[in-house]
Parts: C-alpha cells; sequence; structure tokens
C-alpha cells in the first residue's frame, strides 16, 4: 500500500525555494575538537571509513559536566537530504541540544551520497555506510564515555530511514552486498580482522532504541513515484542526473527484490522471531513529504508485529524541522519548532535507555 508518497515530488519551484533557503550540497569545512560553555566536548570530524577513498567523518559530543556518570547511553544521527545533498553539519544545533540537556553522547555522521564518486554510489552503499558508522560507534565510544551497550539510533528523513534500516537489517549482513538476489549488507566499516558473517553469527549489529523523525519508510513507493526520475527535485539540488538507486540496467520493475530489501515497511519481523528495540516515532502534522500517514502505518505494522513503538504527529509543524536554523519556505525554526520534540525524544532516550533491553520473545 502506497500512503502520501505522489505528495513527494512538488514542482521545480519547490526545490529551487528549498535550496536558497537552507538546503545544500555544501562540504563544511573541519573544526577542532573544543569544549563549550554548556559542558560539552566536540570531537569534530572524526574519520570512522575511506569507502572507496572517500573519507567519511562523524563529530562526537561528549557531555563533561560535574556529576555526569559514566558510561553515558550514546545517540548515533544520520541527517536528511534524500539521500542526495547535506552533509551532518545540518544537524549540528540538534546533537548540541541533546548533549546540552542530557547526559548522552551524542554522534553525528556523514555518509555517502548517491551523487558521491561520480553519481556512481548505490543506495544499498548508503545504508553499508550507516551500518558501519553504527559498528564504528560501538567498537569505539567507550573512548568518549559512551556505553557500547546502550547506542540508539536517529535520522531525519532520508536519515530516518538509514536509521530504520540499521534497526531492522543489522543482521541480514553479507560480504557479497547486494551482488546476487538474495540481498545482504556489508558495513563498510569493519574491525581488523572481522567480516560481515563473523559480525553476523556474532548476533549482527543491534540498538537498543531508535527515534525516526519523519522518515522514509517504504522504498519501493518512491521509486513507483519517479523518485528514480529528473521529476524528483532533489537530484538537481545535488547537481547530479538523474538514475536508479542501483545504476543502469535496475528498476523497480526488473529487481522489485532490492527495494523492498530497502524498505523498513518491508523488513518488520514477528517479535516471536526477533525483538526489536522500542521505536519513537514523529512527524508533523504539514509534512506532505514523509506524511503522517505513512508514518502510522509503519507504527501499526510494529506494534502489530508484538513490538513497541510511538507515534507522535506535532501540530502545526512542516517537513525538515530538525535542522540548523530557519527555513522560510517550509516555516520551521529550530529555536521555535524543534526543542519541545526534541525533549520527548530525550525522555523516551532516558527512559528506554537507563536499563538493558529484554531480549526475551514471545511464543509465535
Amino acid at each position: 500500500m502506497m500512503v502520501g508518497y505522489r505528495s513527494f515530488l512538488p514542482g521545480i519551484g519547490f526545490w529551487l525555494v528549498l535550496l536558497s533557503t537552507g538546503w545544500s550540497s555544501t562540504l563544511f569545512a573541519a573544526e577542532p575538537a573544543v569544549s563549550g560553555d554548556d559542558g560539552v566536548k566536540v570531537h569534530r570530524d572524526v574519520i570512522y571509513v575511506r569507502p572507496a577513498g572517500q573519507p567519511l567523518a562523524l563529530d562526537i559530543y561528549q557531555p563533561e559536566r560535574p556529576g555526569i556518570r559514566a558510561p553515558m547511553p550514546v545517540l548515533l544521527i544520520f541527517h536528511g537530504g534524500g539521500w542526495l545533498i547535506n552533509t551532518k553539519s545540518i544537524m549540528q544545533q540538534m546533537a548540541g541540544y541533546i548533549a546540552a540537556h542530557a547526559d548522552i553522547v551524542v554522534v553525528n555522521a556523514d555518509y555517502r551520497l548517491l551523487s558521491s564518486n561520480y553519481n556512481t554510489t548505490k543506495l544499498n552503499q548508503i545504508v553499508e555506510d550507516a551500518l558501519g558508522a553504527t559498528l564504528w560507534v560501538q567498537r569505539n565510544i567507550q573512548h568518549y564515555q559512551g556505553d557500547p551497550a546502550r547506542v540508539a539510533v536517529t535520522g531525519d528523513s532520508a536519515g530516518g530511514h538509514l536509521a530504520a534500516m540499521v534497526t531492522l537489517a543489522g543482521q541480514n549482513l553479507s560480504s557479497q552486498g547486494f551482488a546476487s538476489r538474495t540481498p545482504g549488507f556489508k558495513p563498510s566499516y569493519l574491525p581488523e580482522g572481522e567480516s560481515a558473517e563473523s559480525i553476523r553469527a556474532a548476533g549482527g549489529i543491534q540498538v537498543q532504541a531508535a527515534v525516526l523523525s519523519y522518515a522514509v519508510f517504504d522504498l519501493q513507493a518512491r521509486a513507483f513515484a519517479d523518485f528514480e526520475t529528473a521529476k524528483n527535485g532533489f537530484w538537481a539540488m545535488g547537481k547530479a542526473s538523474a538514475r536508479g538507486f542501483f545504476g543502469a540496467g535496475i528498476n523497480v520493475h526488473s529487481h522489485p527484490e532490492l527495494y523492498r530489501a530497502l524498505s523498513p515497511l518491508y523488513l518488520i519481523p514477528k517479535a516471536c522471531q526477533r525483538r526489536l528495540p522500542p521505536q519513537f516515532v514523529h512527524v508533523g502534522s504539514r509534512d506532505a513529504l514523509t506524511t503522517p500517514e505513512s508514518a502510522r502505518q509503519y507504527v501499526e505494522a510494529v506494534n502489530q508485529a508484538g513490538h513497541h513503538s510511538e507515534l507522535h504527529i506535532y501540530p502545526g509543524l512542516n517537513h525538515a524541522f530538525l535542522d540548523n536554523d530557519c527555513n522560510e519556505f517550509l516555516g520551521n525554526c529550530f529555536d521555535r519548532d524543534a526543542k519541545a520534540p526534541l525533549d520527548d525524544i530525550i525522555r523516551f532516550l532516558t527512559e528506554t535507555l537507563a536499563v538493558p533491553a529484554s531480549d526475551a520473545k514471545p511464543a509465535c
């Protein structure tokens, strides 16, 4: 069932105005690690992997206020932008706010875009970057007073899709990646001496909570709605020619299994098969890009499978309200619109990550 996805492709005027009001593909310069007045030490541009020779970095926001009890829970952020634009810098205010208002180590990660490497990156490789970033955090965050056993993932829009994929596909690991008709994922970061298969045998990549912000849940529906064509203005904003998610010769009609393998809506296991972590799903009531209906459809599917998820629809808010600063076209301003949802997210994370989650599964 495709819910509200045709509205994802507004006219070119929408995209031109959006580009002029804050969304871009600009790469921001690195900054040194600093300690701020808010009691947060920021380690910027920590390289976690170099897939196809492209360095991918993350920023780590480490609370260092008096009274903090380490190790602290961890939140890993993936930015949005249609998998074609933006960098981690667009989530700086969100990352800083959470680290300043909660004893949570926040990691803000970059990943390859579809336009990377001369417009040859495939969407499954972007998911592999998200899985690699998560694995890097779990293997290294203790050096920043983070607890690798209490890691949550989040992202907005396309980043929400990546966070959902980490939550749902962290056990579907394979060194062959998407090279076969039974697709799996090879994380772009692997610890020395380990493989996708050894990680899978040890339980895969598991997180303890997920916050999905106006996320994309049905990639197959996006493809049917012309996302892979020039009608989707993100291609122009990313200065790339429109193409398929998986390159030439592959489309949603010839290889539907690839698109479903990247669609969180179709990857939800029954709780008796595998227990998912608690999920906080939220969206603005005015969002026409990732609609409240699509979020509700996902939450209902998760809960019907026996897991726990909660849906929050924020009245009057549009798309991308967690991004930095103000976007006049969308009518959002971070200081006015983001803080109440972020306080709800902090409450959810504080409660969910306070104690280790149970792995007990109900009988099928």
